[in-house]
């Protein structure tokens, strides 16, 4: 009988376990054998990994060898420096790359630290809690300036009550100091002194915002939360109505030219800045010639010009539930750079001849001259898919069949198949939210998608991928979208997540690609069922966060090995980036400085997250607003997270995402088990568990903090109890 293949063991997930068992034992020392028993290490490779790890702890410092092949927890007493995380019982946790857990910060310890901030914390001697524990020392450097809240006066004094529940403090204001602001406006505050020991900053109003619930006042408030502007100065408006759109002849003669071919936009129905366009043309060896035109943004705004100093500090454009926050001043996004049909406009270009299999055969990159023949919205190009039939349907149906198989391949290659659905409201003038829907990608949003990436994927391959430097040591400074594979343990947890609702994530598979592949299978098996929001979300919250770096380690969720923006200069700074380093590579520049491309990287990536966070908050807020006249009314959900303080519930109709609190569970005494992320009732033995379908009465709404309180719907049977 042949002998079982070892299964080998994780090795972070192993080196996490054995220090699992030294953090909860803190005071013991074990040797070898004890772990592989304490951990099930089985197989001669598992328990040669397992001594590596203990050295290499050792090594690290982490672990100290007390005596010959006997280890024990390294005393972590000292000074380490981290990011606050605050939570919402008060207290925080710093995560720190100097140690290999994070420090837990009561809330007598923070000393003023707030979220997010860089702090120096001195790490304490384990006493009676399993977590390392410390107090913050110094405040390296503060995350943020400025707080939204409700102004609340009284004769002598005011405060900002903040409106963030990660800011658990408001701030005091004096009345020199209020600019204005009048008794539960809304008003933006920043800190001026906060002396030791005493509780409230001290702070000024900078801005007044107006009455809480107007539509407009709420919008300028999340903006303002986030510190992103909501609109631009006067100077920066003054210097792009100064940027004509006039083409020259000479610079016609300078670039390559498509006015003749075939050319056409897509976009959704309410956009007004067209970045990209498609151009298609039949060859005559039978191939298709496909240009991907891309508004030539860099040709007008020079660098370090007012306008690109203030589109480097926004980072990205904006989408709120209402509105585009634009990037650049929309002389520039709305008609200078806007690609408009029936208008010669200038373009950056990706031009690649395809054969019917979509096998790129060649390829071009430069800057074009374009007119684009037609404006379509993804609706009218879908119809033309649908139906077989309309304006230019030979060339959209040539694409459609190209961009299928690019497709295909993408997800044959590993690629993960993320598309969750977008919220969308329907407002009345007033931006009251009416109604609630969601809006789905079809066919011609993946023509589009497919194409986008072709440019972006052969625009990086181009600068990084040289058959003649295998190791790229010859590879110039560039700008890539980086997303770096799943944390084992996060994988390891989602895969639990989703046994609970009966699907299977195969984590024990080593490639790449086999985990894609069944990653992919369970959003497949998902699709129209109530958990399919759900387990989207998971997904992505199990991924890593794409960036945008110099330094290329590849995209795991599309499975390219390079891969860059380049295709919406208009809304991304990034593609500005893009655009510049290709053309100086183009031209035989040489390589540019890494260290500044990398400082303006971090800085795109930290607005991108901002933009993100405000237009999630703004959704949210149009949730709770909507939910606000439905008190009392019962609406069927799926348990979408558990915690300790309570049940988060998903509504099924309208993805209304809200809380039942463990102190309105009042039925029983409920447990909350982390492990298989449910509340158990001490006496009943009742359990809501992740994933579970249950059916709730809406309790409570507050808009100022996004949040919507739920009950558990009674039996038509039981007593009905309010808490």
């Amino acid at each position: 009988m042949p002998k079982k293949k070892e299964k080998l063991r994780n090795k972070k997930s192993l080196s996490k376990g054995i220090m699992n068992v030294f953090m909860n034992n803190p005071r013991k020392s074990y040797n070898y054998k004890q772990l592989a028993k304490l951990l099930n290490v089985t197989g001669a490779k598992n328990k040669n990994l397992l001594n590596e790890l203990l050295e290499s702890l050792t090594e690290n410092e982490q672990l100290e060898e007390i005596d010959r092949g006997k280890y024990k927890l390294k005393s972590q007493k000292g000074y380490v420096s981290g990011v606050v995380e605050m939570r919402p019982n008060g207290t925080a946790l710093v995560a720190s790359e100097e140690v290999p857990e994070k420090i837990l910060i009561s809330e007598g310890n923070l000393n003023q630290a707030l979220d997010s901030d860089v702090v120096k914390v001195y790490c304490f001697a384990r006493r009676r809690r399993k977590m390392l524990e410390g107090e913050v020392v110094e405040i390296i450097k503060r995350s943020r300036k400025t707080f939204v809240g409700t102004v609340e006066t009284t004769k002598d004094y005011a405060f900002l009550v903040t409106d963030n529940r990660m800011m658990p403090y408001d701030l005091f204001i004096p009345p020199k100091s209020l600019k204005g602001a009048k008794q539960g406006q809304k008003a933006v505050g920043r800190i001026k002194e906060w002396p030791k020991n005493v509780k409230n900053p001290v702070g000024e109003i900078v801005e007044v915002l107006g009455d809480p619930g107007v539509h407009e006042v709420e919008m300028h408030a999340i903006l303002a939360e986030f510190e992103l502007p909501s609109k631009f100065p006067k100077e920066v408006e003054a210097a792009a109505k100064k940027i004509k759109p006039g083409i020259t002849a000479t610079e016609k003669k300078k670039r390559r030219d498509f006015r003749q071919v075939t050319t056409f936009t897509i976009d959704p129905e309410d956009a007004k800045d067209f970045d990209d366009a498609l151009s298609v043309k039949k060859l005559n060896n039978g191939n298709l010639e496909v240009g991907i035109h891309i508004a030539d943004v860099t040709h007008y705004i020079r660098p370090d010009s007012i306008v690109d100093n203030e589109g480097y500090d926004r980072g990205t454009s904006v989408y709120l539930v209402d509105r585009v926050v634009p990037m650049l001043p929309e002389q520039l996004s709305n008609f200078v750079c806007s690609l408009r049909p029936e208008e010669e406009k200038l373009c950056f270009s990706a031009v690649f001849e395809m054969d019917k299999d979509a096998r790129v055969l060649n390829e071009w990159f430069g800057r074009t001259v374009i007119r684009s023949d037609r404006r379509f919205t993804y609706n009218e190009v879908q119809q033309i898919i649908d139906s077989g039939r309309g304006e230019f349907e030979k060339e959209i149906l040539g694409l459609h069949k190209l961009a299928k198989i690019l497709r295909d391949k993408r997800f044959k290659n590993g690629s993960i198949a993320f598309e969750q659905s977008e919220v969308e409201f329907r407002l009345d003038n007033e931006g009251v939210p009416l109604g609630v829907s969601f809006r789905e990608m079809g066919h011609a949003n993946h023509l589009v998608e497919e194409f986008m990436l072709l440019a972006n994927k052969h625009v990086a391959e181009y600068i990084g991928k040289r058959k003649d430097d295998p190791d790229r040591s010859k590879a110039k400074t560039f700008v890539y979208r980086i997303h770096s594979k799943p944390d084992a343990d996060k994988l390891d947890n989602f895969a639990k997540f989703i046994s609970k609702l009966g699907y299977k994530l195969n984590t024990s598979v080593k490639s790449n690609k086999a985990i894609s592949k069944s990653l992919n299978k369970v959003l497949e098996q998902s699709q129209g069922k109530k958990e399919q929001h759900l387990i989207e979300t998971l997904t992505v919250r199990s991924m890593a966060k794409a960036v945008y770096s110099t330094k290329n380690i590849g995209h795991y969720g599309l499975a390219f090995p390079f891969y860059t923006h380049f295709t919406s200069p208009i809304r991304r700074y990034p593609d500005m980036m893009v655009h510049r380093l290709l053309d100086h590579y183009l031209n035989g520049g040489e390589s540019k400085d890494a260290e500044e491309q990398e400082k303006m990287c971090t800085h795109a990536s930290e607005m991108e997250r901002k933009a993100v966070e405000a237009e999630r908050a703004s959704v949210k807020y149009k949730q709770v607003e909507f939910m606000s006249d439905k008190i009392g009314e019962v609406y069927e959900g799926i348990i979408s997270g558990v915690a300790e303080w309570g049940i988060y519930v998903e509504l099924t109709e309208n993805k209304c995402e809200g809380l039942i609190h463990i102190r309105n569970l009042n039925d029983d005494f409920y447990e909350y088990d982390d492990e298989n992320y449910c509340m158990t009732g001490k006496s009943s033995g009742r359990t809501f568990q992740l994933g579970d379908t249950i059916n709730v009465e809406i309790y409570r709404v507050n808009l100022e903090r996004k949040q919507i309180d739920f009950l558990v719907a009674e039996d038509e049977n039981q007593q009905k109890s309010r808490p």
